[in-house]
């Protein structure tokens, strides 16, 4: 089983770039970018919350269940 990130198509969907995101989450680009690219194991709740503020969006649409 994996959780999959759903965060680039999302970005995609509302035309945000990695930089505005990362402004208005609060967090550096490069942590942003780990997210959007899977390359994490975990994710804060509060960084989750003003992701789904920034992009209007709830946390089924950024992340995804996958049984394999």
């Amino acid at each position: 089983m994996s959780i999959i990130l759903r965060l680039d198509r999302i970005m995609a969907d509302r035309k945000i770039s990695l930089q505005e995101l990362a402004e208005k989450v609060g967090i550096t680009n490069v942590n942003l970018s780990k997210l959007k690219n899977g390359k994490v194991s975990a994710i804060r709740f509060s960084t989750l919350e003003a992701i789904c503020k920034a992009l209007d969006c709830q946390p089924g649409d950024v992340l995804e269940y996958s049984e394999e």
